[in-house]
Formats: structure tokens, sequence, C-alpha cells
């Protein structure tokens, strides 16, 4: 059974990703593994939060993150897909390549938040991070639209 790894971060895009990766896993008869990465929040001041305040934080970012995996996982599972959930804290690029590695993933479906190719290139982005360095094929799923039908 192939693996098709689905990274999300539970922003608009991450409901498209998720039904994305449960259509490609009909189509090749895929197990899905949802994965969120945690990142620690990032100081760049003295008077940023102190290091108990940072692993209290990172602390109550997983187990929020771990209660919106549980409820996507299921409906994953409710379109008849096997499904798991992975969490890992960190940089995103490096730990969606890592569970890619893990998970020996035939695709990963990851969204895309509609950044300009400008803004890529000066600050980068997760998207660009995963297909520059997969070694599988990788799925870039758009932002949801925010058109009105008929316009």
């Amino acid at each position: 059974m192939k693996t098709i790894l689905a990274p999300i971060d539970f922003s608009k895009v991450s409901d498209v990703v998720v039904k994305s990766a449960i259509n490609l896993a009909k189509a090749i008869n895929g197990r899905v593994v949802l994965l969120h990465i945690v990142q620690p929040p990032v100081i760049t001041s003295e008077y940023g939060a102190v290091l108990a305040n940072i692993q209290e934080i990172v602390a109550i970012s997983e187990k929020t993150s771990q209660k919106e995996l549980a409820r996507r996982v299921k409906r994953v599972e409710a379109a008849g897909i096997k499904a798991t959930v992975a969490q890992a804290t960190g940089a995103p690029v490096a730990g969606i390549l890592e569970q890619a590695r893990k998970t020996k993933a035939a695709y990963i479906v990851i969204g895309s938040h509609g950044h300009s190719a400008l803004y890529d290139l000066l600050a980068g982005s997760t998207a660009t991070g995963v297909i520059r360095r997969a070694t599988c094929p990788v799925v870039v799923v758009p932002p949801p639209s925010t058109k009105k039908a008929g316009k």
C-alpha cells in the first residue's frame, strides 16, 4: 500500500490538502499520514520569552495539534481510507522530509499559501523547500479560492 504524506498547518488550505490526499489515496489504493510540525517560537531580542515559557508554549501547541490531527484523521477514515497521524517539533521542511523518509512516502501532498514568487525567493516557503529536496513526487495544492461564484 502506497503512503501519501499530507503535512498540514491547520490553515484554510489544510482542508483542501486533506481532500486532495483522500482523492489520491482512493486513486492509488493508498493510505494517508497526516503530519503537523510544531514550530517553536523564535526569540529575536533579549526581552523574549524565557526558556520555561517556550517549553510551555511548545507543549500547548503539541496538545492542540494532537486534537486537530485526531479530528482530521476521522475525516480521512470516514472516506474509507486508512490513516495515521504524525507530529514533530522543529523546522517544517526538515520535519516533512524526515517523515517522508520514515514512512517511505510515495507522494507528498502539501498546501501553498499563494505567496508571490518574490516572497518565495526572499523568504522561502515550506512548499518550495519540500519540492526542491523531496525524493518522491510532490503535489502542491493551491489555497481555496476567495472569489465568489459568477465573478
